[in-house]
């Protein structure tokens, strides 16, 4: 290995003082495992790469039992021949540590680091993530080989950063260590004052308080709510500490020209991502999502609102989809032509700098034999390798013009983990979870606004360090049910002092201890929302009264519905219904210089659009002829500081948009574009301007 070349630039680098690996052009790439491939082809893989225009990998991440074939024998002379190969083609390398998947002798060695589940479910070796990930004996072994491989590779100069484990969420772990750390969890937030735990967690219902912390009981019979919610929230800080653990060891020996990652899911109510993302300039995620007819562009941009916004900076792209993707054969949805490369300049749109497929090419045995990268399993160059070759030479052209985008979004969604747990475990609605999840139906939300190209940054409001919304104009907020008196404070301020909220139902209903608030709902939201109410209903499929909001049969409600009594709101819609048609459905309240408006039902999505879209109008915030899907139009500061617009056609059938911003250049073609001028866009098709 080039060791001495890792040297130097160590050197150089403490020479000349670089703070951070800058991206001057996206990255494009692809997850890389030789050590799956059924014969030595690294040459002829990296030809390829090469040919295809490939710029970036991502090595190493499930390799442990390579790397550490047997307890402190190690074995790194393969992974220094890939190493080394890249560099000399050009090729930057993301090297992750390989927690996540624990070789057969620790299993075997060590079974108390397989983890045990709620109800008494056992972790068996033979798939990955299987452990229990605060189990000290586990970090033990953990620590050792990434400090091994740290050693060995924080040098090479193809490394350009450092993936730390892969997709981490607990997993339902229950170990018996696991369960004394929450304890003491509680224990330490409560100051050990037992009396306080009983009366903000109501653990005298069914007699099940306790006098002594040894009493303490576990999580597998448990149906209180406090005790659930909480026991979320250690899950997400025990993630937390894990990753912030595997940063604090990378970053000892690591460059500063080097960043640190991890790839997160868009599943975000498992993880609390402020604190995650605490040391990491650049976090990644990975976004599987619709294609050929499905194909709408939505997912990526939810899980670019999301993570640029925590970060409060660019994120990569380390999996999304290549091929057809599953753990079997039965979902084999390849994209159509040109869907690739369209997916490729969305996640760019919503500020990643870097987009990397799972994988480089198809295995040929495991759980995910069907799992299909550029490759397919002849591993010969294909339609989609020729799509992302094409895509590749676009990007050598373009690339510093999309580059490092930055937006200043004016809506927020408020995100919030406590409620969605809390809904979870005392629904209201009938239905599945994630992505669609119904009680926390913040899909609805963020469908409205992306649809109606209303571009929004999603806010976790349960951090307190995220409750400044100062910056923005108006505020959607998925059912809020579980809140703290001070998150009610601050959007009561918001509307204040002159913004807009569309709420949801349900909001306000509980404290931070997701036990109901005493008093009548909304509770402290009750003189911004202008109403109270003191009863709700299950109810069917029902339509508004008089055609409310002019949508026919799409302006329909259902699932519950909370009696509101106005008291300074003003009733927008009632239900079309001898009883329920009492009490307002939606409802709208002039507070301070702001307007709230409230939505006490379950909504249908146009519903949902059409509320969204009414005050965002009013709001001045998008124009009452705004294009709509499959019309998606994306924008944002480049690096230089020039406007980006992208304007995606996410349909099968050509469209002409009537362009409506500055005086720009198509970056691709050349091709000056005034306001007023008609832009044709092909089938699955964008344009990309830079505004002079």
């Amino acid at each position: 290995m080039k060791q001495f070349v890792g040297i130097a630039i160590m050197l150089l680098t403490a020479l000349h003082g670089a703070a951070r690996y800058e991206f001057e052009t996206p990255l494009y790439g692809a997850a890389y495992y030789h050590e799956y491939m059924p014969y030595n082809r690294l040459d002829k893989d990296i030809a390829m790469m090469k040919e295809a225009g490939l710029s970036v990998v991502r090595v190493g991440e499930s390799s442990w039992g390579l790397f550490e074939p047997q307890e402190g024998k190690f074995d790194f002379e393969w992974m220094d021949t890939i190493m080394d190969k890249f560099h000399d083609a050009g090729i930057r390398v993301i090297l992750g540590t390989p927690t996540y998947s624990i070789p057969a002798w620790l299993a075997d060695k060590h079974p108390e680091v397989l983890s045990e589940k709620i109800n008494g479910e056992k972790s068996h070796y033979g798939i990955r993530q299987n452990m229990d990930f605060t189990n000290p004996t586990y970090k033990f072994y953990s620590e050792r080989i990434i400090r091994k491989m740290m050693e060995r590779y924080a040098g090479h100069p193809a490394v350009i950063g450092y993936q730390v484990d892969n997709e981490l969420e607990a997993r339902g772990v229950n170990n018996r260590d696991y369960f004394i750390g929450f304890r003491n969890h509680v224990k330490d937030k409560f100051k050990g004052d037992l009396d306080s735990l009983t009366k903000e967690w109501g653990m005298n219902y069914w007699g099940m308080n306790i006098h002594t912390w040894e009493e303490f009981y576990g999580r597998d019979g448990v149906t209180n709510p406090s005790y659930k919610n909480e026991w979320e929230r250690y899950n997400r800080k025990q993630i937390a500490d894990f990753l912030n653990w595997q940063c604090d060891i990378v970053n000892e020996y690591k460059r500063p020209d080097q960043f640190v990652t991890h790839c997160f899911m868009p599943a975000f109510h498992n993880v609390d991502q402020v604190e995650s993302f605490r040391q990491m300039e650049y976090p990644a995620i990975n976004v599987y999502h619709g294609v050929q007819d499905g194909q709408d562009g939505q997912l990526i941009a939810y899980a670019g609102d999301f993570m640029r916004t925590v970060a409060d900076n660019n994120y990569l792209i380390t999996e999304t989809n290549a091929q057809g993707t599953g753990w079997d054969a039965k979902g084999q949805y390849p994209p159509y032509d040109n869907q690739l490369r369209q997916n490729v300049y969305s996640h760019y749109s919503s500020g990643a700098n870097m987009v990397e497929y799972w994988h480089w090419s198809t295995l040929h045995y495991g759980q995910e034999t069907y799992w299909r990268g550029v490759l397919g399993h002849d591993l010969e160059p294909n339609r989609v390798y020729r799509e992302f070759q094409r895509t590749a030479k676009e990007l050598e052209k373009i690339g510093k013009d999309i580059v490092n985008l930055k937006k200043n979004n004016k809506v927020a969604i408020l995100y919030s983990h406590d409620s969605h747990h809390a809904l979870t475990f005392m629904p209201y609605a009938q239905g599945g979870g994630y992505p669609t999840d119904v009680n926390y139906p913040v899909h609805i939300a963020h469908k409205a606004l992306y649809m109606q190209n209303i571009e929004t940054d999603i806010v976790p409001c349960d951090s307190k360090s995220m409750r400044d919304f100062s910056k923005y104009s108006m505020l959607v907020v998925p059912p809020l049910y579980v809140a703290d008196d001070s998150l009610l404070a601050a959007i009561d301020d918001f509307v204040r002092k002159g913004g807009t909220v569309v709420m949801m139902c349900k909001s306000a209903y509980c404290n931070e201890h997701s036990a109901v608030r005493p008093v009548c709902a909304p509770g402290p939201l009750r003189a911004a929302c202008g109403f109270y109410y003191q009863e709700y209903s299950t109810i069917g499929s029902m339509k508004l009264a008089d055609n409310a909001f002019g949508l026919g049969d799409s302006n329909s409600i259902g699932t519950w519905y909370e009696f509101i009594m106005p008291e300074t709101a003003m009733p927008l819609a009632y239900a079309d219904h001898p009883f329920f048609g009492q009490w307002p459905a939606v409802t709208v309240n002039n507070y301070g210089k702001g307007k709230l408006y409230y939505i006490g039902t379950y909504p249908s999505q146009q519903l949902m659009d059409e509320i969204v879209r009414k005050a965002a109008v009013e709001k001045g915030l998008i124009a009452a002829d705004t294009y709509k899907f499959p019309v998606i139009i994306k924008s944002g500061i480049n690096g230089m500081g020039k406007k980006i617009n992208y304007i995606f056609n996410y349909s099968g059938n050509p469209v002409e948009v009537v362009y409506d911003k500055g005086r720009a250049v198509e970056i691709l073609s050349g091709r000056e574009v005034c306001p007023g001028d008609t832009i044709a866009i092909g089938a699955w098709d964008e344009v990309i301007l830079r505004e002079k």
